[in-house]
């Protein structure tokens, strides 16, 4: 059975550190989905809670308002913005090797997801499966659903520090090579 470990993106980032610094022209523009990925996660896990860092059979109920209510995975979708913008600050194709990279990943982690909550959440998750997209808004929506800037915070702390960790490392390792 296949697990996601949120470790995948490892290998592909230290070659990128490796071979492709940031290159400052490109840097301004980098930031756009970084920020905009950032955004995304923020708002699903002000609905989603904690349970947006576990992968216990306990932890796992139907949320289907804000972003949930549009898209079935935006947390997947804002991590793919997020790799998208790391990739562009070295260049479109690392840009394009992120997407297809993350393509086929969360591909594996969202039919083994959707499989297990089928199990798990029964008739409801069928139904939401049937009315709410995979992957790009288009949802009938929800209204209602809180949204806790607390859970945010928790929740995000690390991711924060790893996208500014990342894009400082290019950044750095750019500077460093006197890439222009």
């Amino acid at each position: 059975m296949f697990r996601h470990r949120g470790t995948a993106p490892v290998p592909l980032l230290a070659l990128q550190l490796a071979v492709a610094p940031a290159v400052p022209a490109l840097w301004a523009g980098a930031w756009v989905p970084v920020l905009a990925g950032l955004g995304l996660r923020a708002w699903g896990v002000g609905h989603l809670g904690a349970r947006s860092r576990t992968r216990g059979a306990s932890d796992w109920s139907l949320v289907d308002s804000g972003p949930f209510s549009r898209m079935r995975n935006p947390l997947y979708l804002g991590n793919g913005l997020i790799w998208l913008g790391v990739g562009l600050a070295s260049s479109p194709a690392w840009a394009v090797g992120w997407a297809l990279f993350l393509a086929v990943h969360y591909t594996l982690v969202v039919a083994w997801e959707e499989a297990h909550l089928v199990e798990v959440l029964g008739a409801p998750y069928v139904d939401y499966l049937s009315r709410v997209p995979r992957w790009l808004p288009g949802g009938t929506g929800r209204p209602g659903g809180a949204w806790a800037l607390g859970e945010v915070v928790r929740g995000e702390r690390s991711t924060w520090l790893a996208a500014a960790l990342v894009m400082g490392a290019l950044w750095i390792r750019g500077m460093g090579l006197g890439v222009s």
